[in-house]
């Protein structure tokens, strides 16, 4: 766990970040309202349905921020990508096989960051990543991000994460630019 002054930001896995369920949806709903995202209630629910079958997967792993009065900042959670992830099938335009190859434990995926509008500026978000990547074995963590979420979009490529596709991750869904952080 990392202390600021405001801020407490801890690690769970799937079992805590399921009973936490409440906090992890009351800030994507918060932060996934806003543009470039634009989600409603419908998507909240699928997104929540997604997340209590992800946490149920080995290697899950979550982070949560909390400020002094234990009221939810920010989240952070994720995965490894199993052998037959569809992530590399939603590229616009393939890639390499050696970029694209997966065996359950060469990847993070990172499924989710987020930090409500009256915390961010503070470092949360980076805190939130080192986190969630504290102690894992992957060798990279793969992202989507709107490309319309600047400020996502230069924390992650400060952070040393590169583009390597575009994606459209479901159905409907705008072009994200797909990022890769290579950790070893």
């Amino acid at each position: 766990m990392t202390r600021g002054d405001t801020v407490t930001v801890g690690g769970l896995d799937g079992r805590a970040a399921e009973q936490a369920e409440e906090a992890f949806r009351l800030v994507y709903a918060e932060v996934f309202a806003e543009s470039p995202y634009n989600e409603d209630e419908e998507d909240v629910a699928a997104a929540f349905r997604r997340f209590r079958s992800g946490t149920r997967k080995a290697g899950f792993r979550a982070a949560l921020a909390r400020d002094t009065g234990d009221e939810p900042v920010g989240i952070a959670y994720g995965h490894p990508l199993s052998a037959d992830t569809r992530w590399w099938g939603r590229l616009t335009e393939p890639v390499p096989d050696d970029i694209r190859r997966e065996d359950g434990r060469r990847t993070l995926g990172l499924l989710e960051l987020a930090v409500r509008e009256r915390w961010r500026g503070q470092g949360v978000a980076r805190r939130l990543h080192e986190t969630l990547l504290d102690g894992i074995e992957a060798e990279r963590v793969l992202l989507n991000v709107h490309p319309d979420s600047t400020a996502a979009s230069a924390a992650y490529r400060s952070w040393g994460y590169r583009k390597v596709g575009e994606a459209r991750p479901w159905a409907g869904a705008d072009p994200h630019d797909v990022l890769l952080l290579v950790l070893r």
